[in-house]
């Protein structure tokens, strides 16, 4: 296991509204500035994963958002994992992407436009096995929650 396995896996994450919270927006900030400036050279690995950057809108706010997130290639889709450090609750850019499915990432230094759909039980059964063997801190994490963890494939349009 891998030092930021270690470190992302050795505890639950920060809580919204906490010091680290705000500490680690920072750092999802400082990554994804990096990304867009070395079109994925820098920030676009996590622990030797693959990672793209999402944009979506804010359900509520109507605030556009990118956040990077780890994923797993899969013939031309890209999957991503609503993790959220195992959180008993989704991540808010899943319920932004169930509101708005049409969206864009960024990969390396591509900008791919996607449609997000929620991978149903024998298709997430079929991806999360290579989920976690990509990034074994998934494993990790749905043991801390007992929602079942959702897969989303993004499939380019």
């Amino acid at each position: 296991m891998g030092i930021w396995t270690r470190l992302a896996t050795a505890r639950k994450p920060p809580a919204k509204g906490t010091v680290a919270f705000g500490a680690w927006n920072r750092l999802t900030k400082l990554n994804t500035l990096l990304y867009q400036r070395t079109g994925g050279r820098l920030g676009g690995r996590f622990d030797g994963a693959p990672v793209l950057l999402l944009h979506h809108i804010g359900r509520k706010t109507g605030t556009a958002r990118v956040t990077p997130v780890l994923y797993l290639p899969d013939g031309e889709d890209f999957v991503i994992v609503a993790s959220w450090g195992g959180a008993p609750e989704n991540p808010a850019w899943f319920h932004n992407l169930k509101a708005a499915p049409d969206t864009e990432i960024e990969v390396g230094g591509r900008t791919v436009p996607v449609r997000a759909e929620i991978a149903g039980a024998a298709r997430r059964a079929e991806l999360w096995p290579k989920v976690v063997s990509l990034y074994g801190g998934y494993e990790t994490y749905q043991g801390r929650t007992e929602r079942e963890i959702p897969l989303v494939v993004l499939r380019p349009r």
